[in-house]
C-alpha cells in the first residue's frame, strides 16, 4: 500500500470546497510512522557537493531540487529497514510533496503523497503509485517502459517519476562511492641487450 487507505478515504470524502482549503494529507512524522512502524529513525543532513549534484543529475536525468539532502534512516533491532527522502516539486504551477522510501537493496519500497496543491482530479490512484514498488534506477524506470501514464494527470505522473528518479539517484550517491578509474599500468619492455 503506497498511500494509506485511511488517508486516501479521508481525502476523497472531502467536498471540493473543503479540499480547496486543505491539501496536506500527511505530515512528515505521520508518513515516517506509516513507512517505518516500530523503527528507530535517524535523521542525517548531507550538503551535496558540486560533484555529488552532477552525479545525481547524471544518474537520474534531473538536477537535485536542493543542495541539502535530509535522509531518514530507519532501523529495526539494529538492522537497516530503509531510508526515506522528501521531495518537493512543481506539477503544473503548484507543488506536490512526496516521500520516497528506498530499501537497503536500493529498490523503491514506498511512494507516499504528503501534499498536493493542484486540483485533486490530478492525483493518480493507489494502483498507479504501486507501480514504483521494487523498481531500481535504470532506463526502464520511465513513463515509456515500466511506469504507465495517467490519462488526465500526465503532469503529475511526470513530476512523480522525476521525484522518484531523483531520490533514487540521491540515495545511490550518498550510499555508494563514485566508481574510480583504475590507473593504467605502463609496462616497460626491455630491449634485447639493453637496460630496462
Amino acid at each position: 500500500m503506497v498511500i494509506s487507505l485511511a488517508a486516501l478515504g479521508f481525502i476523497l470524502s472531502l467536498s471540493p470546497s473543503a479540499f480547496a482549503e486543505e491539501k496536506t494529507f500527511l505530515t512528515k512524522d505521520e508518513a515516517l510512522k506509516l513507512a517505518f512502524e516500530d523503527c528507530e529513525i535517524e535523521r542525517t543532513v548531507v550538503p551535496l557537493t558540486d560533484a555529488m549534484s552532477k552525479r545525481v543529475e547524471k544518474l537520474s536525468g534531473y538536477p537535485p531540487a536542493t543542495r541539502t539532502t535530509y535522509a531518514y534512516r530507519a532501523f529495526k533491532k539494529g538492522t537497516l529497514v530503509g531510508t526515506a527522502y522528501f521531495d518537493v516539486n512543481r506539477v503544473r504551477t503548484m507543488r506536490q510533496v512526496l516521500m520516497v522510501v528506498v530499501g537497503p537493496e536500493c529498490k523503491i519500497k514506498r511512494v507516499e503523497l504528503l501534499a498536493f496543491a493542484e486540483p485533486r482530479e490530478y492525483i493518480p490512484n493507489l494502483r498507479w503509485y504501486g507501480q514504483f514498488l521494487g523498481k531500481t534506477l535504470n532506463d526502464a524506470l520511465s513513463l515509456k517502459h515500466d511506469i504507465k501514464g495517467v490519462t488526465g494527470a500526465t503532469l503529475t505522473a511526470r513530476a512523480t517519476l522525476q521525484s522518484v528518479r531523483r531520490m533514487l539517484a540521491t540515495h545511490l550517491v550518498l550510499t555508494t562511492p563514485p566508481a574510480r578509474k583504475t590507473p593504467t599500468e605502463t609496462k616497460l619492455k626491455a630491449k634485447p641487450g639493453g637496460t630496462s
